[in-house]
């Protein structure tokens, strides 16, 4: 998971571009960059790090130009290398630089027929550059006599015919302008706005709507799947909608954990959708246990905050703040070795001691993927003094690799695969273990909205484009803790 932002301005961007990446921080802390263009000549500065560590004052200066576009990288299997950190870069069409969210499925064969066939050869395993060939391949194909906007967006549907997967895509065109497009099934999102300057109209681009809030722009609408936005030198918004777009099937893993709750997302409030996952879920827990005797709910911040604040209403008990976070950890359950994942939820999570102390506890995540998160956690309430431990997941049992951009864990790893919520529960040492029922989770989401599709895929197993034979076989083993931890020892070594 990644979070891209793109702007078309009437002055100078670089900036405002670094105080989106800030904004969109929490959809990835691994690296950052910026790119901008000025007349015919791009600016690049990148790094592994937040962008706070990665851009100085002076590399922002650095960055000239009216158009530009930034990305913040979540580390991804095999993805980890300070080379791979965004924009990448080729020099040929034109000059081009892209920011990608997401996650190739075909990258496998799509690498070996840029090889064999076209004669490109990639320097990373980052499926982003494979999809910068093959963008780049297909307009060096295009005739140049068309306009440019032609010539992008019929490279733009040649990318959706050979690429499978999902993608929300920022490409700088060197000399021509801010491309963004989105994968045919939406996927990823992407939202686009616009702000009116004395000096003419500005567009932005962004993964999440909170984005434009913070840097002042006014909300246009989604990015529809399938669909490519070129805004030119002359600030002029030219748009297309691919003959190979499909319906809507927005990642429901992104309303449940990764997006900010004040984002907006295909029309969806992530707020509001957790909330009500939250009283679903509290209805949930009272079909199966109506005499409970839970004394507090205690969320395991910070996602799950919205949603064990109505479940607390709900059942008719007392909702706490039971854990202070330390925000200078990073997400559990990527880190490679499970013995450095429970270490680092010690040092993440400190309980408060007297919301424990004699009391039946619920405590409320978002999710339970690896597990070893929740079992820590549990075992520290009982540390601090709590009768009785009860876990609650605001989703359902994570069963199943997601391909699409996120990078849980190898299937067996998961500790969902192949249990019953009995086994989980003893697993992780809780009383009871309540989990969110998938079809109570899309109602929460879709509220009284009109149905679209979702992708559920690591709660049923369902991969929405299609998986090559063999492909999750290769996945597990590029996402096993050994295969973690031999490209952390090579990183070091280097």
């Amino acid at each position: 998971m990644c979070g891209i932002v793109g702007i078309a301005g009437t002055e100078p961007v670089a900036h405002r571009l670094f105080d989106a990446m800030t904004i969109l921080q929490h959809r990835g802390q691994d690296a950052a960059g910026i790119a901008t263009l000025e007349d015919d000549r791009m600016y690049l500065h990148r790094g592994n790090g937040l962008a706070n560590d990665v851009f100085r004052q002076s590399d922002i200066e650095s960055l000239i130009g009216n158009i530009g576009i930034g990305h913040v990288r979540y580390p991804t299997a095999g993805s980890d290398r300070p080379d791979e950190a965004q924009p990448l870069y080729v020099n040929s069409p034109y000059g081009l630089a892209l920011g990608h969210n997401g996650n190739l499925v075909n990258s496998a064969a799509l690498r070996e027929q840029l090889f064999m066939l076209e004669r490109r050869h990639l320097n990373t395993d980052s499926d982003s550059e494979v999809l910068l060939n093959i963008l780049a391949h297909e307009l060096a194909a295009q005739d140049p006599a068309q306009p440019i906007h032609t010539q992008l967006f019929n490279s733009v549907d040649s990318v959706h015919l050979r690429c499978r997967g999902a993608y929300t895509v920022t490409v700088l065109v060197v000399g021509q302008g801010l491309l963004a497009f989105r994968d045919p099934l939406g996927i990823r999102p992407l939202v686009l706005g616009t702000r009116s300057t004395a000096s003419g109209d500005e567009y932005m681009v962004a993964s999440e709507s909170v984005a434009l809030d913070g840097l002042g722009f006014r909300f246009l609408r989604d990015v529809a799947p399938g669909e490519s936005i070129f805004i030119d030198h002359q600030g002029r918004l030219h748009q297309h909608l691919s003959v190979h777009a499909g319906g809507l099937t927005q990642c429901m893993f992104e309303l449940v954990y990764f997006a900010r709750p004040d984002s907006l997302m295909d029309d969806i409030s992530v707020y509001k959708a957790r909330l009500r996952m939250g009283e679903m879920l509290a209805q949930n827990i009272l079909g199966q246990f109506p005499e409970h005797d839970i004394d507090v709910v205690i969320p395991i911040p910070d996602t799950s905050r919205t949603a064990a604040l109505p479940m607390a209403h709900a059942l008719g008990v007392k909702y706490r703040e039971g854990f202070i976070k330390n925000r200078y950890i990073g997400r559990t359950f990527i880190m490679p070795g499970q013995a450095m994942r429970d270490r680092s939820v010690r040092r993440k999570l400190n309980p408060i001691a007297l919301e424990f102390r004699n009391k039946n506890v619920l405590l409320v995540d978002d999710s339970i993927v690896r597990g070893t998160t929740s079992r820590q956690i549990i075992e520290m309430a009982r540390e601090a003094g709590a009768r009785k431990v009860y876990m609650a997941s605001a989703s359902p049992p994570v069963r199943y690799p997601n391909v699409y951009g996120i990078d849980m864990p190898d299937a067996e790893e998961l500790i969902a695969h192949g249990r019953s919520v009995d086994k989980i529960c003893s697993l992780i040492g809780a009383d009871r273990l309540f989990y969110q029922d998938l079809d109570d989770l899309k109602h929460a989401c879709l509220g009284k909205k009109q149905a679209h599709a979702f992708d559920t895929s690591c709660f049923d197993g369902h991969y929405v484009t299609g998986l090559d034979e063999g492909y999750l076989e290769a996945l597990s083993r590029q996402r096993s803790d050994s295969a973690r931890q031999d490209r952390s020892s090579k990183l070091r070594s280097v």
